[in-house]
C-alpha cells in the first residue's frame, strides 16, 4: 500500500509540492492539505485532491497519515514537523529545517525519540551537474579541492517582500539572501568543500525597505580540510542574474550556474595534470570539456521528484536517505554564524 502524504502549508512552495506528488501518484497518495487559510487549502486539494483541513492537528484526527511535507513559513517548520514526530509520522521538511541550529537540534531530538525517516528539501543535491562534480571529487579527480564559491545574484522587488507579513522577518524567515534565496547554494559548496569550522561575513540592508533581515551578505567560510569558500548572496542583483557554484582543486574544476555544468574539467587518477598559464580556460555554457549535464533550471519540479523518489525508497528500505537533517544542520550553521559574525565583527567558530 502506498503511503498516504500530508501538506500543510499551501502557499507557493506547498503548491509545487502538490505538483510533486501528483507526478507521483503511482508510488503515494494526496491524502489532506492544511493551511491556516482555509481557501488555500481547499485550492489545492481540489487541483492536487485530498481533502482540506485548517491545521494539522485536524487533519491527523480525521486521516489516516503516514508522511507529513511541512511547507510553511520557515520560523514555523519545528512547531509543525514536530507534532508530525511525536505522532509518529516521517516528514519532509521544505529548506531549510529551521531558523536556527537549536531549533534544529529539537527537531533531531524528537526525530530520534520517534525513530521515523526526515528528509529536507536539498533538491539541487540530485542535479546531474552537482552529481557529476561530488562524484569527481570523491574519485579524486579534482585532486585537493582547495577553494569553492557559492554566489547567489538574484533580484526581488519590494512587493516580494510586501506580498507577507513573514517576508523579510527575523522570526519566521530566519535571514534574507542568505538564509531564505542562498540556501540551496550554500548547501552545495558545503556538500562538495566538505565540514564549515570557521565563518567571517559582513551582511547589509541596501535596496529594500520594511525588512529586519539583509538583501546582500558576503563573507569567507574555512573547511576543516583547510579549503577556504566566499559567500554572496543578494536580492539587489537588478534585473536578476542566477545562482552559482565554483569549485577549485589542484587536477580539476567545476562550475555549476543555474543548476546547469557550465564547466568541468577533471583528471582522471593516475593521470599527469597539463601545465597552463593562468586563466587561459574560458568558461562558457558548454564547458571546458564540451559536457553540459545539468537540469533544466525551469522545471523545479524534476530535482524535487528525485529527491521525493530517495525519500520513497529509502521509506521501502531501498536505499539510503541521501538528505537528513544533519546535512541540513551544517548549511545552516553556516548561515546564522555568518549572520552572527556580521553582528559582532568577529569570525565565528561553527561546532
Amino acid at each position: 500500500m502506498n503511503p498516504k502524504f500530508a501538506i500543510v502549508g499551501a502557499g507557493v512552495i506547498g503548491r509545487q509540492h502538490g505538483l510533486v506528488t501528483s507526478q507521483l501518484t503511482d508510488r503515494l497518495e494526496l491524502v489532506a492539505v492544511a493551511d491556516v487559510v482555509p481557501d488555500r487549502a481547499a485550492a489545492l486539494t481540489a487541483e492536487r485532491g485530498g481533502r482540506p483541513y485548517a491545521s494539522l492537528t485536524e487533519a491527523l484526527a480525521a486521516e489516516e497519515i503516514d508522511v507529513v511535507v511541512v511547507c510553511t513559513p520557515t520560523g514555523l517548520h519545528g512547531t509543525v514537523a514536530i507534532e508530525a514526530l511525536d505522532a509518529g509520522k516521517h516528514v519532509i521538511i521544505e529548506k531549510p529545517a529551521e531558523v536556527t541550529v537549536a531549533r534544529t537540534d529539537e527537531i533531531i531530538r524528537a526525530r530520534d525519540k520517534a525513530g521515523t525517516l526526515v528528509t529536507v528539501i536539498s533538491q539541487h543535491r540530485f542535479d546531474p551537474s552537482t552529481e557529476k562534480t561530488l562524484a569527481a571529487i570523491a574519485a579524486g579527480e579534482f585532486g585537493r579541492v582547495s577553494s569553492g564559491i557559492a554566489a547567489i545574484d538574484w533580484w526581488r522587488g519590494q512587493s516580494y517582500y510586501d506580498s507577507g507579513d513573514w517576508r523579510g522577518t527575523w522570526e519566521l524567515d530566519g535571514g534574507g539572501a542568505l538564509m531564505n534565496q542562498g540556501v540551496h547554494t550554500v548547501d552545495l559548496l558545503v556538500a562538495a568543500l566538505g565540514r564549515p569550522v570557521e565563518v567571517f561575513a559582513y551582511t547589509g540592508t541596501l535596496a529594500h525597505e520594511r525588512i529586519e533581515v539583509e538583501d546582500v551578505a558576503t563573507g569567507v567560510v574555512r573547511f576543516a580540510s583547510g579549503a577556504l569558500g566566499v559567500l554572496h548572496a543578494t536580492t539587489s542583483a537588478y534585473p536578476g542574474l542566477s545562482a552559482r557554484l565554483q569549485v577549485h582543486g589542484d587536477r580539476g574544476s567545476a562550475v555549476i550556474d543555474n543548476d546547469q555544468l557550465a564547466f568541468f574539467h577533471a583528471t582522471p587518477v593516475g593521470q599527469d595534470i597539463e601545465e597552463r598559464l593562468m586563466g587561459t580556460t574560458r568558461v562558457t555554457s558548454g564547458g571546458g570539456s564540451g559536457d553540459t549535464a545539468g537540469s533544466n533550471p525551469g522545471q523545479l519540479s524534476d530535482a524535487h521528484r528525485s529527491q521525493y523518489l530517495n525519500f520513497l525508497d529509502a521509506l521501502a528500505g531501498r536505499a539510503e536517505l541521501r538528505v537528513d537533517l544533519e546535512t541540513n544542520r551544517q548549511s545552516i550553521a553556516v548561515i546564522t554564524g555568518a549572520y552572527e559574525s556580521a553582528r559582532t565583527g568577529k569570525p565565528v567558530r561553527l561546532g
